[in-house]
């Protein structure tokens, strides 16, 4: 039986790709299936679901800034705009199932999607829930977590633990080492060190490996640095030809699967969506969980790895001078990174996209 799937996620790759990943799932299952996408005009998801295949519907939305409070002066009016617009999109299309994912769009969404009758599904990435899903999850038909305890935030009896939707291209590694190395133009007897700061990049990340760039060069490992795109060409001027040829510095990762096949100690942000693939790739890491993020979700993720002897973490606070000195560490120290991979393997769920899009057959089923 073909469906009608609306599904809300955007703002972030974090939010886009497991967006994507469902609906590809719903593909999957009967390429009959209709899906739409509602994202934020101007954000990533306006270029990235249509490079996908789908179609999608922007809504004028933002969201809080927390920074410079008198920016949020429209927010109101552009909320009120907004429900109008789903609302006319809702009924437009007349969807079975909506399903936000997280991003700006996905309130507004979710909320007119309750309101006219039609069954949501909140899928909930952090470990600590945002203000918007708890608000949007009380009323939703099934909330599907990546974290355990979240009946902290929402009914028990409609918490599902899914994991989050995750890109299988990128955690496609298996055989892949020899092939990662030669691409990357690196030492196959040498250890390799994944430095991933987001598309955009991480300023305190990027000031970490400068600071111990001498560290790097004399000792026996190579880097791979995702520096991100904001940061490139500044990095490139400033470091000139002070940047030794074992670390290899790139806006962007076009093969995320080889260098997670490289890798073999990971640094990184704490993000949902990174994290996720972080625990099927297996490989030991470290975090450091990003201080600009609302309720501080980041280090709370990493949290949840930490108390499972699953990840290291580094306070951003603390990057500059301990980040490096770790990593070189824990190379070095074997049980360590066999225990570190043992356990966050343990934390990996490859089939969260399956899961969904069936909990959303089950909906439509029970309609």
């Amino acid at each position: 039986m073909a469906i009608r799937v609306i599904i809300s996620g955007g703002g972030t790759g974090g939010h886009i790709f497991p967006a994507i990943s469902i609906a590809n799932a719903l593909k999957a299952m009967d390429p009959a299936n209709e899906i739409l996408f509602v994202g934020a005009n101007g954000r990533m998801e306006m270029d990235k679901v249509p490079a996908a295949g789908y179609h999608i519907v922007g809504l004028d939305i933002q969201g809080i800034n927390r920074k410079q409070l008198w920016k949020n002066i429209f927010l109101p009016f552009k909320l009120m705009k907004s429900l109008n617009k789903a609302k006319s999109i809702i009924q437009e299309f007349r969807p079975d199932v909506a399903v936000g994912v997280g991003g700006f769009a996905s309130g507004p969404l979710l909320m007119m999607a309750n309101k006219l009758g039609v069954p949501t599904v909140v899928q909930e990435q952090n470990s600590y829930a945002g203000v918007t899903n708890k608000k949007v999850g009380a009323k939703a038909a099934k909330i599907c977590v990546a974290y355990e305890g979240m009946e902290q935030f929402f009914p028990a009896e409609k918490v599902l633990l899914t994991g989050n939707p995750i890109r299988r291209e990128s955690i496609a590694i298996e055989g892949k080492k020899m092939e990662a190395l030669r691409f990357f133009e690196l030492d196959a007897d040498k250890k390799t060190i994944l430095v991933l700061g987001g598309s955009l990049g991480a300023k305190t990340l990027n000031e970490s490996v400068v600071a111990f760039l001498d560290d790097l060069k004399d000792a026996d490992v190579q880097v791979i640095w995702q520096c991100g795109s904001f940061y490139v060409d500044k990095l490139r001027s400033e470091l000139l030809e002070k940047l030794p040829d074992n670390i290899k510095m790139m806006a962007f990762l076009q093969r995320m699967d080889y260098a997670y096949a490289a890798a073999d100690v990971i640094i990184s942000r704490a993000g949902a969506g990174t994290i996720s693939e972080l625990c099927v790739i297996g490989k030991p890491v470290i975090l450091v969980p990003s201080p600009n993020v609302a309720e501080d979700h980041q280090t709370k993720n990493a949290m949840a790895l930490v108390h499972k002897e699953a990840a290291i973490l580094v306070k951003d606070s603390d990057a500059a001078k301990e980040l490096v000195p770790k990593a070189l560490s824990l190379l070095k120290n074997a049980s360590s990174i066999v225990q570190l991979s043992e356990n966050i393997k343990k934390l990996g769920k490859l089939n969260a996209d399956v899961q969904i899009a069936e909990e959303v057959y089950k909906l439509v089923n029970k309609k």
